[in-house]
């Protein structure tokens, strides 16, 4: 455990970052809306693990909750891209589905600390 967060958590989203990137260099960028989405995926998706490595440092119990819902609102958008690129881009659901499955999970534990922060 590293500050706040247990090492699982940081791991689980470090691997959601590597596994947008994996799919970011898979997708063909020949298309406009593509690139730009795929752009947009790759920041955010990245910004994820990013956010909770900052909550397990936070200083205060309102910086924590701060960081984590930063964490919740890119998984969000994370989300959206993933599905634009599967609904509107044509992209194979194979590649997009699995993440956006792992989105919806990490939004969902991030709510759940998120909560049980703001009740302490």
């Amino acid at each position: 455990m590293k500050g706040r967060l247990p090492d699982e958590f940081r791991g689980r989203t470090k691997r959601f970052a590597a596994q947008v990137i994996r799919l970011f260099v898979k997708l063909p960028r020949s298309r406009e809306e593509v690139r730009i989405l795929c752009k947009q995926l790759l920041r955010s998706g990245t910004s994820v693990a990013a956010q909770v490595r900052e909550a397990s440092r936070a200083r205060s119990g309102e910086e924590f909750v701060s960081k984590l819902g930063g964490a919740l609102q890119e998984a969000d958008e994370s989300a959206l891209w993933l599905e634009l690129l599967r609904e509107e881009c044509g992209i194979d659901p194979d590649l997009t589905q699995p993440l956006e499955s792992e989105a919806d999970e990490l939004m969902a534990i991030l709510t759940t600390m998120i909560n049980r922060t703001k009740q302490k």
